[in-house]
């Protein structure tokens, strides 16, 4: 029997089709470190491939915040600052508690309470100025990352902060050792990624910050409640960059004004890759896991291979970021048409 053209048209396909939006990011990652294995076997080693997801998870972990920011038709300029400041007090209080207590477990857990304590506030303030005093997210965050940046300056006298050396000792395992062969940071960066995709797509939380994203006025009519929620995307946010700043910390043991320069810069590059629109109504938590990956594996081709300056990563970066939007632009205006004819 025939079938018209109409009923074929409306009928589903039953072929494979690829979805080069879901599945792009991850083909793209395939075919760098395809690239980067090419240009230095190296590339795999199992002490580079360690590296390279380690230094991903600090990202990461940020930039999964920063994905519902984002859904939700924020954005959040201040992460890197809010990580400096953050290591900062984070220092401050573990040495002061150093010479007043002596060096015990008590030290480590004291810094970490006080940077999930900042963390939430941080992200709390950027939301509230930005739902109930009305004032533009990008105004909001980029006020604060002057701010954070500048008080972290301070603090450190122009200088840097260093952790005493028996905290540090207490503290270093955190980010140096490992569980079944995968480094701690690793493991934080699954556990806060498998969270994120379950509020993403599983829970009301998600849906309300896509369909803020979308269309703020239909949800305000839909009797979401908006400010709430977009507030708690910042809360979030301020959370995740404490989590990264809890193990990045240890990393060094220091925190100076140079410390998270440009990681909202990474961070926003990590969720645009990933696939979440800039412009807000749709997030992809694993997409954003895919882009924080990709970003860390070209700086590390870059450094292997020296095939151009690593002092242009951050070059790199934007202009990924650009031709992220760029292509989303594209396809938007695509769609757009199609559903025009």
């Amino acid at each position: 029997m025939s079938v018209s053209a109409p009923e074929a048209a409306a009928s589903p396909s039953k072929g494979f089709r690829l979805d080069l939006k879901t599945a792009g990011p991850l083909l793209a990652l395939i075919l760098l470190v395809a690239l980067g294995y090419a240009l230095n076997p190296l590339f795999l080693a199992e002490g580079n491939v360690t590296n390279i997801l380690t230094r991903s998870a600090f990202i990461g972990i940020i930039a999964v915040g920063a994905t519902f920011v984002i859904t939700a038709g924020g954005i959040d300029l201040s992460v890197g600052s809010m990580a400096a400041f953050i290591a900062g007090v984070m220092i401050i209080v573990m040495n002061w508690a150093v010479e007043s207590m002596g060096v015990s477990i008590w030290t480590v857990l004291m810094g970490i309470g006080c940077s999930l304590i900042l963390g939430i506030g941080a992200g709390f303030i950027n939301g509230f100025l930005t739902t109930k005093a009305k004032i533009e997210a990008f105004i909001v965050t980029l006020g604060t990352m002057g701010i954070y940046r500048s008080l972290v300056t301070y603090f450190a006298d122009g200088g840097t902060l260093s952790l005493a050396s028996g905290a540090r000792e207490i503290y270093r395992p955190v980010y140096y050792d490992s569980f079944l062969r995968i480094p701690y940071p690793v493991w934080v960066f699954i556990v806060v990624a498998i969270i994120g995709w379950v509020l993403m797509n599983r829970t009301a939380f998600g849906r309300y910050c896509m369909a803020i994203g979308s269309n703020e006025h239909v949800a305000r009519y839909s009797a979401i409640k908006v400010d709430r929620v977009k507030t708690w995307t910042y809360i979030l946010q301020g959370l995740c960059v404490s989590l990264a700043t809890i193990i990045y910390v240890p990393r060094l043991g220091s925190a100076s004004a140079a410390t998270g320069v440009l990681w909202e810069l990474e961070a926003i590059a990590a969720v645009i890759i990933g696939g979440t629109m800039l412009k807000g109504g749709f997030g992809r938590v694993g997409g954003t896991v895919i882009g924080a990956l990709i970003l860390t594996a070209i700086g590390n081709i870059l450094n292997l291979t020296e095939i151009i300056s690593n002092y242009l990563n951050g070059a790199v970066q934007g202009v990924i970021i650009v031709a992220a939007v760029y292509l989303q632009r594209g396809s938007l205006s695509a769609r757009r048409k199609k559903a025009a004819e």
